[in-house]
């Protein structure tokens, strides 16, 4: 009996736990939109990356998100034909005067000194801050996050982060909001740190794809879902020829089982 005290004392603790937990849980949740469906071309078990989408939303990244946002795990190489699954469409040339455009520190050189050059296709993508605290400092406390995987990180993946972005809008009356922060009633709670990184007409699309903040918010999230799951097309390429292939096999299993059993009533 002495033994079943402290298991005894350590359940209700927990429950306690949780019943203190709950209803501010039940009470962020059920602020929270649910996700609207983007409808991108890459869902379902035969959808794919749509390549102009992909170019259009990494010209969003590059010109609006990477000024707080980095993509650490993301290569000037990974664009281009060399990259998974043919990257998103650039030519070797264009993916080579996309990494010039950066500036690179490299070194130390014979001198033992640092020196900035201009960014290869193998240099990943800059970081918009030397480290963590220079991230803080800019960004009122706040940590922007990395993006490479964000859309792995996050429920409902792509629907989400679209919303998010795509979200923003006035508090209702009896909603205050608290300084330095914006409503958003797909982000859990409704208030977050990050302004709207996306307004009407901020970039300009070379094939003339209207800019309006719901298809940058597509685009972008094109992107960003690719970043994640480069070789999501191959995926499902294989898992479609393995399901053919278990198929004929059912099929070619099926027809052996007859002939063998034939004669046997």
């Amino acid at each position: 009996m002495k033994r079943l005290i402290p298991i005894t004392l350590m359940a209700a603790g927990v429950a306690a736990i949780a019943a203190l937990a709950t209803p501010a849980f039940s009470q962020e949740t059920q602020n929270q939109k649910e996700p609207r469906d983007g409808e991108f071309s890459f869902e379902g078990p035969f959808g794919t990356y749509d390549r102009a989408a992909l170019q259009r939303g990494f010209q969003i990244y590059k010109e609006v998100c990477s000024t707080c946002h980095a993509m650490k795990y993301i290569h000037f190489r990974d664009l281009g034909p060399n990259g998974p699954n043919g990257g998103i469409g650039f030519s070797d040339p264009e993916v080579r005067a996309l990494a010039s455009q950066v500036q690179v520190s490299d070194g130390p050189n014979d001198q033992g000194e640092m020196f900035e050059r201009p960014g290869r296709p193998s240099d990943r993508f800059k970081a918009p801050f030397a480290n963590d605290q220079a991230a803080r400092a800019a960004n009122n406390g706040a940590l922007p996050k990395d993006l490479s995987i964000i859309i792995k990180g996050r429920p409902h993946g792509s629907n989400y982060v679209y919303s998010l972005l795509s979200g923003y809008e006035d508090a209702p009356a009896n909603v205050k909001v608290p300084n330095g922060l914006y409503y958003n009633p797909y982000f859990p709670g409704g208030f977050i740190a990050m302004p709207p990184p996306l307004s009407q007409g901020a970039v300009s699309f070379a094939d003339g794809t209207p800019s309006s903040v719901d298809q940058m918010a597509h685009d972008v999230v094109t992107f960003l879902t690719w970043a994640s799951e480069p070789d999501l097309e191959q995926r499902k390429s294989l898992g479609l020829k393995v399901m053919v292939f278990l198929v004929l096999l059912t099929g070619l299993a099926f027809a052996v089982k007859r002939k063998v059993w034939a004669d046997v009533h």
